[in-house]
């Protein structure tokens, strides 16, 4: 049966082991929101992970919502990323590049020439957002028009072209959070009435077409999803995730992808009606590697492998704590505490500067 230290084919890459570090927005790209010096030895101190996906990277200005995440539309930033993937290359390990959208979840302080965020209706989300200036609270985003949809897909195309100019091993399409993809899917957030919304298969198609696009350029052995079907953060939810999400991971499974990431249900997210969409669920929609996550511990993970729900599990804030999580985990501990203060911005305190065993 295989475990965490286990080796396994993820599309066409080797993995060391079955331990995933999850995207994690950290905040802390220089000027022009390129990778610093300090997000190199971040990456490269936890390349004894099986796989590494980065920290959520926009796609374009348009796609960025919070200060100090990373781009990857740019000359600049696709060099600095270049230096995160040689330093993890340099110690044995494999890194996919996480491309995002956040959509409504931005403000016009971030967006080119203070344009309102786009989003599938113009619905604005509940509560504030950080900006330059401080909390502000959402505005009312403007629906992308369908003829946008093009442009749109033209910019997931160029990331992954600038993504494989980086060096990086694979993509992964951030669509899940109540980001742009996520706000297409579920139909809280989705008021359209053409060919992008409506039904559960007009709802899925954006993510569909967003990952053939990434596909095009990376190839589907290069090229993973991740979904959070209840995660009801940034104000989403869906009437019927089971019935959605399955339709969803449905089509993802017929194009031959590396792997389906799924964040799954936490005990407070509200499912409205119909199965609970866990690991278990998605086991029976999706052939591919199936990485899960939420709050799983070495035997939780255990388990999810022992059983054939999971093929890897990826952590969170105990990797952002314990840059050797893997041999952590080996050992049964022990692990430092992950300090919350620092989770967002700010220099190397709480991010490179956590020790790993002697």
């Amino acid at each position: 049966m295989p475990d965490l230290f286990s080796p396994v084919r993820v599309g066409v890459c080797d993995l060391a082991n079955r331990i995933v570090m999850a995207p994690m927005t950290r905040n802390r790209a220089g000027p022009g929101e390129t990778p610093t010096d300090l997000m190199v030895t971040y990456y490269a101190q936890r390349a004894s992970a099986g796989l590494i996906v980065t920290e959520g990277t926009q796609i374009t200005q348009q796609g960025q919502g919070y200060p100090g995440t990373p781009g990857i539309h740019s000359p600049a930033q696709v060099a600095g990323w270049r230096r995160v993937v040689d330093a993890v290359h340099g110690r044995g390990g494999k890194i996919f590049c996480q491309l995002w959208h956040v959509g409504r979840i931005s403000h016009p302080l971030l967006q080119p020439g203070g344009a309102l965020p786009v989003a599938p209706s113009a619905l604005t989300p509940a509560g504030q957002l950080w900006t330059m200036q401080g909390m502000k609270p959402y505005v009312t985003p403007r629906a992308l028009e369908t003829d946008e949809i093009a442009g749109l897909l033209a910019d997931y195309r160029t990331a992954a072209v600038n993504a494989k100019t980086a060096g990086f091993d694979g993509v992964e399409l951030h669509a899940a959070n109540g980001y742009l993809i996520d706000q297409f899917l579920r139909d809280s957030t989705n008021h359209r009435t053409d060919r992008y919304g409506g039904s559960i298969e007009n709802r899925v198609r954006l993510l569909i077409d967003a990952t053939q696009a990434l596909v095009a350029e990376f190839g589907a052995a290069r090229v993973g999803v991740r979904l959070s079907p209840t995660n009801p953060f940034n104000d989403i939810a869906d009437s019927r995730p089971a019935a959605l999400f399955g339709a969803a991971a449905a089509a993802l499974d017929r194009m031959g992808l590396a792997y389906l990431h799924v964040v799954e249900p936490g005990p407070s997210d509200p499912i409205a009606g119909g199965e609970r969409p866990d690991g278990k669920f998605f086991r029976a929609h999706w052939r591919g590697p199936l990485i899960l996550n939420k709050g799983y511990d070495k035997s939780r993970a255990s388990a999810a492998l022992a059983d054939g729900t999971a093929d890897l599990v990826s952590f969170a804030a105990l990797f952002l704590a314990n840059p050797d999580l893997p041999e952590r985990l080996r050992r049964d501990g022990p692990f430092n505490p992950p300090d919350r203060s620092t989770f967002y911005g700010g220099g190397a305190k709480g991010y490179t500067d956590y020790p790993a065993l002697a």
